[in-house]
């Protein structure tokens, strides 16, 4: 089990519905470059000792291009226009508590997403303030697997 899920179990319906949303998310409407983009985007910007490295594990798992999964752990722009959209409108969502200008939803809908792609970030923000708040409260230690990835926020 992981380091997350036993400190989520002390709440068994925190635990339940994070486990749900992370399958809802992961089942959203964006492939795993852009399930990865989202998750470690609020990650980095939430500063979580525990998902940043947890999710840079994921990646690898799940086979995402090292450059983005390296771009998104040092707070760089994507090489990929479609896929920076989506970073900087994630970003926008969480600094800006979901609320945002003219400019970067026509950037977002002229990359091509569309307003399902909106509402699935705020899925996948809804995921991450759950893990990345209970890890800041708990201190969550790595699991032995995510360690090799440890990070740590400037």
């Amino acid at each position: 089990m992981p380091n997350l899920h036993a400190v989520l179990a002390e709440s068994p319906g925190l635990l339940e519905a994070y486990k749900n949303i992370h399958t809802l998310f992961e089942n959203s409407s964006f492939n795993k470059e852009e399930l990865t983009v989202v998750w470690q985007t609020i990650n980095v910007e939430h500063k979580c000792h525990y998902c940043v490295p947890a999710h840079t594990a994921i990646a690898k798992a799940m086979q995402v291009d090292e450059g983005i999964i390296e771009a998104l752990r040092n707070k760089m722009t994507l090489e990929n226009s479609k896929l920076e959209t989506l970073r900087k409108t994630t970003l926008e969502i969480v600094r800006n508590r979901g609320e945002l200008s003219q400019e970067v939803l026509n950037n977002f809908f002229e990359a091509g997403y569309t307003q399902r792609h909106l509402l699935d970030i705020i899925l996948g923000v809804s995921q991450k303030v759950i893990s990345n708040y209970v890890n800041h409260i708990a201190e969550t230690p790595l699991d032995k697997g995510f360690q090799k990835y440890d990070w740590k926020a400037e």
